[in-house]
Formats: structure tokens, C-alpha cells, sequence
């Protein structure tokens, strides 16, 4: 499920028409306008939100730079995503990290919106940027929350601690003195949710933040409750003042409300997004990025960083050679395959190609056909992978066997092969691939 799929085709829907006119008039501008709120409206953003985005974008589109203009729907887009842009962002956007370790970040948030999970995954995103985190445990009213949090900390390979059933405000000043011992310089709370707000829940909350002095207070919220994640989040701020939000469940079919309405209601940003159950899966919020995904327009950034992730300098640098001298071969093909898998969904990486993700709407792509293939190339001789050339009928028939597989399938990977060594061809110039 692409991020904001729903509103994401309904904008579409609304520029395609006014791409199809060219030259605009206020009117046409108007009633697009008056599309475009009740897209905003059926994705559950705030009705004011929705009212005053509105106003903000006619007041700019009806003026005669935009009017008189040669490509005036493309200048609309543009205010468009300009104005989206600016709801979500904040001078606050990055993650406060202390001059005085440890850095301590509260976490909050109602039971189900996934904050254990969400510790385990910032935790994680901390390590691989250099940090020590440590995860403290300290809800002792859910069942089960203290070993669920050593499960996800041990696949995050991030130390908990725990002091069992004991007064969550006396744990986690004991987990940051151990923390300044053991040269931790993150400590991340994971506190006491309730399946909905009270006294008692806001009370503790209160004490932990007072006896801590935590650096972030990060209130987790799912975004599939719409409305109610907005609700949610101004009861936590009037009561914590947090310093922002983590939205989850992000990945799932969202209809975007909470992540257009939260921080223009509240003030504070939104810092992370959880798009997903591995642990890998939390990203720093980019509200340009996501603006442009909204609008189908891709996006490169998230995308470069991907593939930074999943392919070395090194693993760069030797694909390059062998497209050079034309010697890619199906050993190669596997190890990319491999690395695209690391980048996560294959409908998820082409949504943020600029132009592709809109094409791909009604496309569902067969992510198992990645696995057949792998098969059929683990069935061939080595030989064979180095030379495709040489793999005839006969050999064709005993892979195709050898992979549980048609000799139809094979023929298939053969001459997806000979394409990707095609596009491989076109992409290649003198100053080399940059990754």
C-alpha cells in the first residue's frame, strides 16, 4: 500500500482535468478548489485545516502571474505542493540531540498505536547513525509489555532494561544512571499506554517527565484513527507539552487525516514515520518528500537513500566495471535482486519514481515472481550464469526442472535478463553511476 494512495489518486484526478485545459480561469481554478477540499475532508483532515489550505492556495492560483501564465495547472501544482509543504513543516523537524549525554526521549502514546515497537525501531535507526541506545522498560501495568520490549530490543540489537514491577519513575532514573556508567548516550523511554486517556495515565506521565527532564517527549499515534489521532494528540500536548510525533502504520490503507492535521493543529512536527513491521522500517519525516509523494511526483531523495543503504560504495563500484565491459552475468542479476529486496516493497521503491507511481495505481506487482526467478538462476550450472548465451533448448528443459518451473518462466527471465543489460547500457556515461 503506497503512503497517502487514496488522496494521492484523487489529486491526481483533479490536476489531470486542469492540465487537459490550458489556459486557466478563475472559475475552473475555483471549483478545482473546491475538489481538492473535499478530497482533503474524505481523508479525514481537520475541517479548518482542510478550510484554511484552501483559502491559502486560491488566494495564491487566482493571481495573474498563475492565471496569465504558459503552464498555469503546473504552476497550481506547484503552489499546491508548496502549501502542503509548509502544514507539515517545522523549524523543529530533526531530532534534539543533547550536548550533555545522555540524550533522554520520552515515549508516549494509547495502547495499540505500537510505541513498544516504535522504542525498539528509533532505537535502531539510532545505532546505525552512530548512537548507543538503551531501551527502558518502563510500562508495568500491560502484560507482557517488559518481554515484549526485550523482544523487539533483541531484534533491534539494542540493550533493555528493566527493573521489573517497581515504580516506572524509579527505573528510568536508575536506567539513565546506568546509562552515564556504561557510556550509553540515548536512553529511550517506553512508558505506560492506556487503551484511552485518564487522570492516573497523564499523573505518572507527569512525574516521570518532571523527575527525568527527558530531551524529547515523542508521542506515538496511529494514523490509521484519523480524527482521532489529532484528538489524541492535543490532550497529550495540553497535558506534556510534547516536543513532537510519531506517526504509525503509515503503510497501511491511511487515508492521511492525522499526518495533514497534526502539527498545524498543535504546532509541533511530526519527526518519524513507521511504514511498516520490520524493524528497519521508520523514516525521519520529510514533509517535502511526502508532499511530493501526495502529489505523484515521486521521490528521489528517499529513493537514493535506499539504495545507499542496500548497496555499498564498493558493490556500486564493481556493478559499474562490469556494465563498463559488458560482463554482467546472472550471478550478478541475483545480487541485485537481493539488494531490491533490502530496499523494501518493489510497488513501494517505483511510487517513488517521478511519474511512474500514478502509471502503477491499478498494477499490482507479483512480488513472488522475484523468488521463481531466484529458483530458476540457483538451478543453472555456474557456467551457465556466466553465459546465458550457451543456455539452449535442452538446458532451458532441465532447468526448468531442476526449479520446479516451466520452460515458458525460463524463457521469461532470459529475456528480462537481456533488457536489464539493455536499460544497463542506456544508463551508462562517461562520468560513471552515482549512488
Amino acid at each position: 500500500m503506497a503512503l497517502f494512495s487514496s488522496l494521492s489518486e484523487k489529486f491526481n484526478h483533479i490536476f489531470s482535468k486542469l492540465t487537459k485545459r490550458g489556459r486557466l480561469t478563475e472559475l475552473e481554478i475555483k471549483e478545482a478548489m473546491r475538489e481538492v477540499r473535499i478530497a482533503l475532508l474524505e481523508a479525514d483532515v481537520n475541517y479548518m485545516v482542510a478550510k484554511d489550505f484552501v483559502k491559502n492556495v486560491s488566494e495564491k492560483a487566482v493571481g495573474d502571474e498563475v492565471l496569465k501564465s504558459l503552464t498555469p495547472a503546473q504552476q497550481v501544482i506547484k503552489i499546491v505542493r508548496d502549501e502542503l509543504t509548509e502544514l507539515m513543516s517545522s523549524n523543529h523537524q530533526k531530532l534534539v540531540i543533547s550536548p550533555a549525554p545522555p540524550t533522554i526521549i520520552m515515549m508516549c502514546g494509547l495502547q495499540g498505536a505500537g510505541k513498544t515497537t516504535m522504542c525498539a525501531k528509533l532505537g535502531a535507526h539510532l545505532k546505525k547513525s552512530g548512537k548507543k541506545p538503551l531501551l527502558v522498560a518502563c510500562d508495568i501495568y500491560r502484560p507482557a509489555a517488559i518481554s515484549q520490549l526485550q523482544v523487539v530490543g533483541k531484534q533491534a540489537n539494542v540493550e533493555v532494561f528493566e527493573r521489573g514491577t517497581q515504580n516506572p519513575v524509579k527505573t528510568a532514573k536508575q536506567a539513565i544512571e546506568h546509562a552515564k556508567k556504561q557510556g550509553f548516550d540515548v536512553v529511550i523511554l517506553d512508558t505506560a499506554g492506556r487503551l484511552h486517556i485518564n487522570e492516573e495515565l497523564m499523573n505518572e506521565l507527569k512525574n516521570i517527565k518532571k523527575e527525568v527532564s527527558p530531551t524529547e517527549i515523542l508521542l506515538v499515534i496511529d494514523a490509521m484513527t484519523g480524527q482521532d489521532a489529532v484528538t489524541v494528540a492535543e490532550s497529550f500536548n495540553k497535558d506534556l507539552d510534547v516536543t513532537g510525533f510519531i506517526l504509525t502504520k503509515l503503510d497501511g490503507d491511511t487515508r492521511g487525516g492525522a499526518a495533514l492535521s497534526v502539527k498545524a493543529i498543535t504546532g509541533k512536527p511530526i519527526k518519524f514515520t513507521g511504514v511498516g513491521e520490520k524493524i528497519g522500517d521508520i523514516e525521519p519525516f520529510y514533509p517535502d518528500r511526502i508532499a511530493s509523494r501526495i502529489l505523484g511526483m515521486g521521490d528521489v531523495l528517499s529513493l537514493i537513500e535506499k539504495a545507499q543503504e542496500a548497496v555499498t560504495e564498493e558493490e556500486a563500484k564493481k556493478l559499474e566495471k562490469k556494465i563498463r565491459e559488458n560482463s554482467f552475468t546472472f550471478e550478478d542479476y541475483l545480487v541485485q535482486m537481493e539488494n531490491m529486496k533490502k530496499m523494501g516493497s518493489l510497488q513501494d521503491i517505483l511510487q517513488m519514481i517521478p511519474g511512474v507511481g500514478s502509471k502503477l495505481k491499478n498494477v499490482q506487482i507479483d512480488e513472488k515472481e522475484i523468488a521463481v526467478n531466484k529458483c530458476i538462476i540457483q538451478s543453472m550450472t555456474p557456467e551457465e550464469r556466466r553465459n546465458p548465451e550457451i543456455i539452449k533448448a535442452s538446458r532451458r528443459q532441465r532447468i526448468a526442472k531442476g526449479s520446479g518451473t516451466s520452460v515458458q518462466q525460463v524463457n521469461n527471465l532470459l529475456r528480462q535478463f537481456e533488457q536489464s543489460k539493455e536499460m544497463m547500457k542506456m544508463f551508462k556515461n562517461k562520468k560513471g553511476f552515482r549512488f
